[in-house]
């Protein structure tokens, strides 16, 4: 080691500095007074919620003080980020202990007797699990679960309660997890960047805030729900022209050429009054919107249909009667329900559109699957189908889904049939032009 005086180590390093808000500066660095602001500033947007526990906020707060010194010693960066990765488990038992309040309940597995274990700390807790492994953990709602206290097992308690959501969110635990595991137990020297370390700290402040019910507003991974604003869906009767905006624009007869929505007035547009998200000022649409189907789930997030289709004239005035009024949504561990009949695979629906179906729709092979968006639920069961990549019961660790229920229409609508109860009636058939074909013919 080489000994340094108190002015070296107050030297900036020199590969800290070519890290700068525009991106990786190739031949160019920042100032190091510049660098030591933007460092900061980088983790300082990480905040955790005052609902977290104490012990698990100083270990968090650790790692951003430690992330500025970066400046000085590059390597503090790696160290940072495997440290953080460690601070995820510590999360978790922290909040498995408050979530108790001090008493655990397990139930043996040879007898079915219970035991409540009362516990002030999880080394505690560690102890009297790793001396009784034919005990499982009893959940709030009489069910049991495997548990043997070390991080797999607490991750699947947090996702059984609710405290870990989200479909692509589970891929990306189980990676965070393996990479847990082998900083826990390295298999040689590595070196990590300061954006790295930041997107670690980034993600596990996410989890954290998630795990004591906090959404984080544009966060990644956990996201505050989404605001949905009410917007107008126009096309003209050619199929060649597709206008959106905002529906209380309507009343403006904003021309077409050079704003969202058609004029009124014109008979050759046709129009559907949604709940979708969709803010112009920020630039941001769902995608699919485009392609919307009141019947079936295209969309990445959720849209409502509120009325149409009808002429532009007649949205305007159902707009300005009703007053329809933005809300919010949550996109995560949606439930769908996919139909296959014969050869026939149809696009996946919500549970209260399907409950509502004629006798004449309701054949075939049906899927109840959870997953954050429609294509992914989709393509899922076509690939269940035509392979055997994808799991056939419950969550898949092929991709983003998680198969619930399968058989018969009548079987997995009984099955999902009590948190999403049915509709009186179909929506209204309302697709524009470029909505996806409802079915395709699968081989």
């Amino acid at each position: 080691m080489i000994i340094k005086t108190l002015e070296e180590l107050c030297q900036a390093d020199d590969r800290t500095l070519h890290f700068t808000p525009m991106g990786l500066g190739l031949g160019v660095r920042m100032r190091p007074e510049g660098a030591a602001e933007f460092q900061q500033q980088v983790v300082a947007q990480f905040d955790l919620a005052p609902q977290v526990a104490e012990s698990t906020r100083k270990s968090f707060e650790d790692l951003r003080t430690a992330f500025a010194h970066g400046l000085f010693c590059y390597e503090i960066f790696t160290l940072v980020n495997d440290r953080g990765l460690l601070v995820l488990e510590q999360a978790l038992r922290d909040r498995f202990i408050a979530h108790h309040g001090g008493t655990v309940r397990f139930v043996d597995e040879r007898n079915g007797t219970q035991h409540a274990v009362a516990t002030g700390s999880y080394h505690e807790l560690h102890d009297v699990v790793r001396k009784n492994p034919r005990r499982r953990l009893l959940l709030d709602g009489g069910q049991t679960i495997a548990f043997n206290g070390m991080l797999g097992d607490l991750r699947t308690w947090a996702r059984r309660l609710g405290l870990l959501r989200g479909q692509r969110n589970r891929a990306i635990e189980q990676a965070i997890s393996d990479l847990r595991n082998l900083a826990a137990h390295p298999a040689g020297y590595h070196l990590t960047t300061p954006v790295e370390a930041a997107r670690t700290l980034s993600d596990l402040a996410e989890i954290i805030n998630h795990l004591w019910g906090v959404a984080t507003p544009g966060g990644r991974l956990y996201p505050a729900p989404h605001r949905r604003d009410v917007v107008v869906v126009a096309w003209d009767t050619a199929g060649t022209q597709l206008q959106m905006g905002l529906a209380d624009e309507l009343a403006t007869a904003v021309d077409p050429a050079v704003g969202p929505t058609a004029d009124p007035a014109d008979p050759r547009w046709r129009a559907v009054i949604v709940r979708a998200v969709f803010r112009a000022d920020q630039g941001i649409a769902d995608p699919g919107l485009r392609a919307f189907d009141s019947r079936y789930e295209v969309t990445q997030y959720p849209a409502d249909l509120l009325w149409g289709p009808g002429s532009l004239a007649d949205a305007a005035a159902w707009t300005a009667e009703h007053q329809p009024e933005a809300d919010e949504c949550d996109y995560l561990d949606r439930t769908f329900v996919v139909r296959y009949d014969g050869t026939s695979l149809y696009w996946p629906m919500r549970p209260s559109v399907a409950a509502a179906l004629p006798n004449a729709d309701q054949n075939g092979y049906w899927y109840a699957i959870k997953a954050d968006h429609p294509n992914e639920a989709y393509h899922h069961v076509r690939t269940r189908i035509t392979a055997t990549g994808c799991a056939r019961r419950g969550p898949c660790q092929q991709c983003h889904a998680e198969t619930l229920h399968t058989g018969h229409y009548q079987q997995v609508m009984a099955a999902i049939s009590d948190p999403v109860p049915p509709t009186p009636s179909l929506p209204p058939d309302a697709a524009t032009p470029w909505a996806h074909p409802r079915v395709r013919v699968i081989l």
